[in-house]
């Protein structure tokens, strides 16, 4: 007989999908409290916005029954506290940037998992692809693209205050580390993110664009808000290392991505292991898995896991991403097979 436990309950409840998503509702967030009595009396709480009073109603049924099924569980109560979802945060309100085809976002739910090295391949390996691309580096606290592709340029503008992105490696670019000295800080405030968010989606002159990869800063604040919130995004790429401090992190992106109905195109474990160059010896330095457990758990595609590389490092200072300089490397062939899932997905 199972141990009727919290893990349990959360693993059973696990087996229930969010209504019209193949995510489960506990990896939605939905899960607020579980108490559990000396009788194994169960009672769970769950939060959750939407209009649709059906949702809350098919939740309840089908936990309720996946929990009643457990053997030894004695009363079950599922209480859902539901809310209208703010109008902010609707994707009703999202719209396309002109002349771009299929705008893409990569995220991550914490700092330091090399989510921007991955934006940077990610749109080099699709322009490889022959398709035309843009990179707008959204984090404008600590932009880096700038530095990735070793350009120093400034952008102009037009008499109509449009600005023509930087033009590199076959990409069209734009990032605040244009706009700022090497060792300037980026003092902004709430609304001014916002205001040079918005300017740089909207008021650069991205022409015809097969895809415009936008490298969005860690977590959900401010600038990934308003990019939910006023673009219409095909698709999501979350960015993890394998170990669970990142896992916890990434699951939190995803659920925001989630709650707008953005879909995830797959997940991208960055940091995946490590081959030694003198004996060829594989390290997994941040653990193993994880990211394919995770994939399989919230029911999205492992796109690739990416190892950690010398050379790309080597070539990310000196302004020139790997898959630009090295299509042979490791790394770059790992870059140019996602894209190639991704092109598949969306098109051109």
């Amino acid at each position: 007989m199972s141990e009727i436990n919290e893990q349990s309950i959360r693993e059973a409840l696990s087996k229930v999908r969010y209504p019209g998503f193949s995510r489960d509702i506990v990896s939605f967030g939905l899960i607020k409290e579980i108490r559990i009595d000396e009788a194994k009396n169960v009672i769970v709480q769950m939060a959750l916005a939407t209009n649709d009073t059906k949702v809350p109603a098919a939740i309840k049924s089908e936990s309720e029954a996946v929990l009643g099924a457990l053997p030894g569980i004695g009363n079950v109560q599922v209480r859902i506290d539901v809310q209208a979802p703010p109008q902010m945060v609707s994707q009703a309100v999202a719209t396309e940037i002109p002349g771009v085809r299929h705008v893409i976002a990569v995220a991550s739910g914490k700092g330091g998992v090399g989510k921007s090295t991955v934006a940077a391949n990610l749109a080099v390996a699709l322009s490889r692809t022959g398709a035309k691309v843009g990179l707008c580096d959204c984090d404008m606290y600590g932009p880096s693209v700038a530095l990735m592709f070793g350009s120093r340029e400034r952008p102009l503008a037009t008499e109509d205050n449009i600005i023509i992105p930087i033009e590199t490696q076959g990409l069209k670019l734009m990032s605040m580390g244009f706009l700022l000295d090497d060792d300037s800080p980026a003092v902004l405030r709430g609304p001014m993110v916002t205001r040079y968010t918005q300017q740089f989606l909207r008021q650069v002159d991205w022409g015809e664009l097969d895809y415009l990869v936008l490298d969005l800063p860690p977590g959900t604040g401010d600038i990934q808000l308003t990019i939910v919130q006023t673009v219409a995004l095909a698709g999501a790429v979350i960015v993890t290392t394998p170990q669970e401090v990142a896992l916890i992190d990434a699951r939190k992106a995803i659920a925001m991505f989630g709650k707008v109905n953005v879909p995830i195109l797959g997940l991208i474990e960055n940091m995946s292991y490590f081959i030694c160059p003198s004996d060829g010896v594989r390290y997994d330095i941040f653990g193993t898995g994880g990211g394919e457990r995770e994939a399989k758990r919230l029911g999205v595609p492992l796109l690739g896991a990416i190892p950690i590389d010398i050379p790309t490092r080597e070539a990310g200072d000196r302004g020139a991403p790997i898959t630009a300089i090295d299509a042979e490397n490791p790394v770059s062939k790992a870059f140019l097979a996602i894209a190639g899932q991704i092109h598949k997905t969306l098109g051109r």
